[in-house]
């Protein structure tokens, strides 16, 4: 392989939604490689002609059942570190969902779970995910978290 072939990586475009619900966010545990037994928050690739936001609403109730609304947009990563030989572009969105609305594991979550920011940081998660837990628990949730 040639060092121009190296640079010409797809970049795929992925969205993760974040679900805060008294303090603590929702997060799957992945069941299929390569990220098997990570946790993560639910996302995913974008499916063609997706806008980042739709990919995260659509991958939230794809993997939790929930049906989020109102995404903003919390991060942004481009990743190549994460995932040897593949090359993402990350949106991370803030996202509303119904209160009553329960979150159960699906499609590609072995489990679904409610953690606070410091239970985040000892998970076996990504880096990005650890990071966005951080700023959550700096600018979003203050010492409610700890």
């Amino acid at each position: 392989m040639t060092a121009l072939e190296d640079t010409t990586t797809t970049i795929e475009p992925a969205s993760s939604a974040i679900l805060i619900r008294d303090g603590r966010i929702l997060m799957i545990r992945r069941k299929n490689p390569p990220s098997y037994d990570m946790f993560a928050f639910p996302g995913g690739r974008a499916e063609t002609g997706e806008e980042p936001a739709q990919t995260a609403i659509r991958e939230l109730e794809e993997e939790t059942g929930i049906r989020g609304h109102s995404p903003q947009l919390f991060a942004f990563y481009d990743l190549t570190s994460e995932n040897p030989g593949r090359h993402f572009h990350l949106s991370v969105f803030l996202v509303q969902a119904d209160a009553g609305e329960s979150a159960e594991a699906r499609d590609d979550a072995a489990d679904a779970g409610w953690y606070t920011p410091a239970e985040i940081r000892a998970l076996n998660a990504p880096e990005s995910v650890k990071e966005c837990a951080d700023r959550i628990e700096s600018e979003l949730l203050g010492s409610r978290s700890a």
